[in-house]
């Protein structure tokens, strides 16, 4: 574990977050040690996460997982809101001048495999199946007992422990990092179609039901996704071809939560084990990889004691943004609802709102990283 620094840098999960850790960190010649209790990454067709923003895309350019992610991602191109079928408002992303566009449509665990596949050229794979039954010790020196598949135990003492390992995590459990934060009223579902022929895969949309939301987001050339906060949402499914099969449904609901402090002594938190919050905005899995991607530039450069101050604006100008929009979407009080469906309508006319949208969804509106000559 983390061989490049004479450290031991054990990483406990092995989600998108983990693996960026773990491949950041191996291309820079620290080889860390990556455990996860799922028996492997995510299911393709259950990927919650879909989008993969241009922020990402810069920050995982140098470890060559980004030119991956563009042979197999679908451009977005537009952005639309309407009501009730009525269209109030179109986005075009090709407005956004960056280098990249601001969000590529990849499922998780696609995303997840490509991730593996750049880190298996550094010698390194996770360990499935592997649990954290019990951590004790000070945040200064961890201890850890792990759980393999076939039933042997092992305690290690790493070094530096970085808990990646989701919103339930056992290490900010364990070494007393709090979680404040509360859940919405509103319940979400979600439902993937897949179709008899290729459908339009190039935009987003959000249709307002008043009460309620429709959104309809693309998975792949043929399946589609539709998320509402209505239960009865399948019924109002306007399908563009005809239905081959339903792949997917689940539902949930959404939480707001961030830790007070990142990083306690010699343990480090990222990703879902430090903040939750709204899918709105596909912010999720990429403010995961930024962190993963910060913390290992600081432990490259012996500066992991300002993880933490540099990560918690990201993290709460992020939670405020989807906070705020997950509100907007969310609107019951007719008088409201109605002002939404007439002022949308002048965003078309204001450059500077569709701007500032894009560079959000673009995840730029965080710490730009100062290892990227140039990055937004």
């Amino acid at each position: 574990m983390g061989e490049g620094s004479g450290k031991s840098i054990l990483i406990a999960g092995a989600g998108p977050t983990g693996l960026a850790l773990a491949l950041e960190l191996a291309r820079r010649g620290f080889k860390s040690r990556l455990v996860a209790k799922a028996a492997g990454p995510t299911p393709i067709h259950e990927s919650r996460a879909l989008g993969v923003n241009a922020r990402t895309l810069t920050l995982l350019e140098a470890s060559g997982v980004s030119a991956l992610i563009l042979a197999k991602a679908r451009r977005l191109t537009k952005f639309k809101i309407s009501a009730a079928g009525k269209p109030l408002l179109a986005i075009e992303t090709e407005t956004f001048r960056s280098h990249y566009c601001p969000i590529q449509i990849l499922a998780q665990g696609e995303t997840e495999r490509l991730l593996l596949q750049r880190l298996s050229a550094f010698g390194i794979i996770p360990e499935w199946s592997t649990e954290l039954t019990a951590l004790s010790g000070d945040v200064k020196k961890p201890l850890v007992t792990l759980q393999h598949n076939d039933g042997r135990t092992e305690t290690v003492e790493p070094d530096m422990l970085v808990g990646a390992d989701g919103a339930h995590s056992a290490v900010r459990k364990a070494f007393g990092f709090a979680f404040p934060g509360n859940a919405i009223e509103s319940r979400f579902f979600l439902a993937d179609y897949r179709y008899a022929q290729p459908v339009d895969t190039g935009f987003i949309e959000m249709n307002f039901l008043n009460p309620g939301v429709l959104g309809r987001l693309p998975v792949n050339e043929d399946t589609l996704r539709f998320l509402s906060t209505t239960e009865d949402f399948e019924t109002r499914i306007d399908h563009p071809a005809m239905v081959l099969e339903r792949t997917w449904s689940s539902e949930f609901q959404i939480s707001f939560r961030h830790v007070e402090t990142m990083s306690r002594g010699n343990v480090f938190l990222a990703g879902d084990a430090a903040h939750v919050h709204s899918p709105a905005g596909a912010r999720g899995m990429n403010l995961g990889i930024e962190d993963a991607c910060w913390l290992a530039f600081l432990i490259s450069e012996g500066r992991e004691q300002d993880y933490s101050d540099l990560r918690m604006p990201a993290v709460t100008t992020v939670l405020r943004d989807t906070r705020r929009n997950t509100a907007f979407i969310t609107l019951k009080n007719p008088v409201l609802t109605n002002l939404r469906s007439l002022l949308l309508p002048l965003v078309n006319h204001i450059p500077s709102v569709s701007t500032a949208f894009l560079r959000n969804a673009a995840g730029q509106d965080t710490l730009p990283p100062r290892w990227i000559p140039g990055a937004q």
